[in-house]
């Protein structure tokens, strides 16, 4: 039996952000980044995907109506 330790990725609008700290849950990894994409302050994160060695969270963005 072999251990396989996963990367963890995070993917928002076409960019790849890296894991800033495994040991922070992937909502405050969301907070962390909302400091510099803004719109993350209000967006979902998906269930991860597995591919080759990474997991991978989609952060997708809020929709919906103004006023």
């Amino acid at each position: 039996m072999k251990v396989q330790t996963l990367t963890r990725v995070f993917k928002y609008n076409g960019l790849t952000l890296p894991d800033p700290s495994s040991n922070m849950t992937p909502e405050e990894v969301r907070d962390l980044y909302s400091a510099t994409y803004a719109e993350l302050a209000t967006a979902s994160i998906d269930a991860p995907e597995t591919k080759g060695n990474q997991l991978i969270y989609s952060f997708r963005k809020a929709v919906g109506t103004k006023g």
